[in-house]
């Protein structure tokens, strides 16, 4: 049986605070010692992944940097010196309509701004069921479609 969270689209998004790999962190020894990327943490949202979730930015962009967050000391944005600790998780469901994703990184470049940047997803709509003619007809007359 499965778990209730895979019976409909479901998305999990947020900022859990973990860099999952080295490809989602900048080169730097700055950050040995920090939670976000001790092996615990790590470990952790790996198993939340073998649950069946889907990492929709490794999935679309498998290699590349897509950075969510830059601290504001030492020139971390101006360097691009930034994390991945954002996420968006999807269900096998949800997965199944994953059209894009993204980081709008330009937004972190505005003054004032957050030291995130908005990470995002586009999902297909679910396709629509054609109902047969009798279908619709036995509906309109309270029959049973056969």
């Amino acid at each position: 049986m499965l778990p209730s969270f895979m019976y409909a689209p479901v998305v999990l998004a947020g900022d859990f605070n973990v860099v999952p790999t080295d490809t989602d962190i900048y080169p730097s020894k700055s950050y040995a010692n920090n939670a976000l990327v001790q092996p615990q943490p790590r470990a952790l949202f790996r198993r939340i992944l073998d649950q069946g979730w889907i990492d929709a930015i490794r999935t679309l962009h498998p290699d590349a940097p897509m950075y969510t967050f830059w601290d504001y000391m030492r020139n971390r944005w101006e360097r691009d010196a930034g994390l991945r600790i954002d996420h968006l998780l999807l269900n096998p469901k949800a997965a199944k309509r994953l059209v894009d994703a993204g980081v709008d990184r330009e937004v972190r470049g505005v003054k004032g701004a957050s030291d995130h940047a908005p990470a995002w997803i586009v999902l297909r709509d679910a396709p629509t069921v054609q109902k047969s003619a009798r279908h619709r007809e036995a509906n309109a007359t309270g029959e049973q479609a056969k």
